[in-house]
């Protein structure tokens, strides 16, 4: 087997979150076919419990932690440099060190760098026998366009810079690297419309799904105490595109709901809840309940899955998972628009807030089958992790040009 260098901003594993669920099964697909020597960043101590499952697919491991609040006082000095804030978040000299080490290593022919922030460990080496992969998965640069837009200054001016000089540092990567990759086609079309002198070594890598994971019909315990209006959010609930959506899913959408289906609930499953999401739950109907073990019973239980994002970029895994799990489905147009619907039975497309409260209304009030197998069947052929990851064994080829 040849070596692989394998960089990514968060340890990989568990896969628990968009980010990780990603960076992981593309971890142990590469695994398959390379020495992957692993560097990245730990910023929860208690991910470090999984490090055997990491070894276990890897040749050697470098993990670092890392404090958030160290890491905001680095960002700083992008405001001092005119630079972006995101990669001296990244950074840290013990990393380049390991690196440098794994780059001085004669046999390494190929990179595959998971996330932005984490290619300037990279840039400025001029090696022309390394074939250097980077996985962006969004536009970030765009993402923080959109908050920009969704703020008040000093936010929105401050956003609006992140969005102009990370786009800066995105372009500067595709110039060096041999293959940029995103989430969906969507995404890959946007960066070659920002970044067209780098257009022809972009493409993209489809998320897939835990089909067997996921499986509806299993004996979930009810999390809801037997409430069959249960409609619930998934997802990091420190994350301020899912902030929004379900403050304004509680806030303007769900009372228009309630005031029609009185026995609706709202669930909002998800770790990390922040301040404005835990005040949620004193409105009437909504349930914030934190990290939860297991989230396919709320699923399971629930009467549908919402995903009322209003920011978003790439591909929504909640939606898949809620799919995967025979469930339907009412989202935003925003938060679909990396997925190939295609007008799958089961998700329902809202544009606004009257649209929304109306479309979950006649679901709930419903007399149609619970699940929905067509979406579950649809979303396993058309996401399937191994079949969306063969892509990325060409993109490594070191013969390819």
């Amino acid at each position: 087997m040849d070596d692989l260098l394998f960089l990514a901003h968060r340890i990989p594993y568990p896969p628990n979150k968009g980010d990780k669920i990603r960076s992981f099964n593309i971890l142990k697909h590469v695994a398959k076919s390379y020495r992957v020597h692993l560097g990245a960043f730990v910023d929860d101590p208690y991910d470090m419990r999984y490090l055997g499952k990491l070894e276990a697919l890897c040749e050697s491991t470098f993990l670092l932690p890392l404090s958030s609040t160290r890491a905001r006082i680095r960002s700083l000095s992008g405001l001092l440099r005119n630079t972006a804030l995101s990669p001296p978040y990244f950074y840290d000299k013990r990393m380049k060190v390991w690196v440098d080490s794994q780059l001085a290593n004669t046999s390494l022919q190929r990179v595959f760098v998971y996330s932005s922030p984490m290619a300037q460990y990279f840039l400025g080496n001029n090696a022309s026998n390394i074939r250097r992969v980077v996985d962006f998965v969004d536009v970030d640069s765009d993402k923080w366009r959109q908050y920009a837009g969704r703020k008040s200054w000093p936010l929105s001016w401050l956003y609006q810079r992140e969005a102009e000089t990370l786009l800066r540092f995105e372009r500067e990567i595709a110039m060096q690297f041999d293959v940029s990759l995103f989430v969906s086609a969507e995404e890959a079309a946007l960066y070659r419309q920002l970044v067209p002198e780098a257009a022809d070594s972009v493409s993209y890598l489809e998320n897939g799904v835990d089909h067997d994971f996921f499986m509806p019909g299993a004996d979930y315990d009810d999390p809801y105490d037997g409430c069959r209006d249960a409609l619930v959010f998934t997802g990091a609930m420190d994350y301020w595109a899912n902030i929004d959506a379900v403050s304004w899913f509680a806030k303007e959408v769900f009372p228009g709901i309630r005031a029609v289906v009185k026995t609706a609930e709202f669930a909002i499953v998800g770790a990390r809840p922040s301040r404005e999401v835990q005040e949620l739950s004193s409105l009437p109907g909504v349930q914030v309940t934190g990290a939860v073990r297991d989230i396919r019973p709320y699923l399971a239980h629930a009467r549908a899955a919402v995903a009322p994002l209003r920011i978003a970029r790439g591909v929504q895994n909640k939606i898949l998972e809620a799919m995967a799990m025979a469930r339907p489905v009412v989202a935003t147009r925003v938060a679909v628009e990396g997925i190939d619907i295609a007008g799958e039975e089961g998700l329902e497309i809202a544009d606004n807030c009257s649209e929304f409260a109306e479309k979950t209304v006649r679901l709930l009030q419903s007399t149609g089958p619970v699940t929905v197998m067509n979406s579950r069947h649809w979303v396993c052929q058309r996401y399937d992790w191994e079949h969306n990851l063969e892509r990325l064994d060409k993109y490594l080829d070191i013969q390819a040009t």
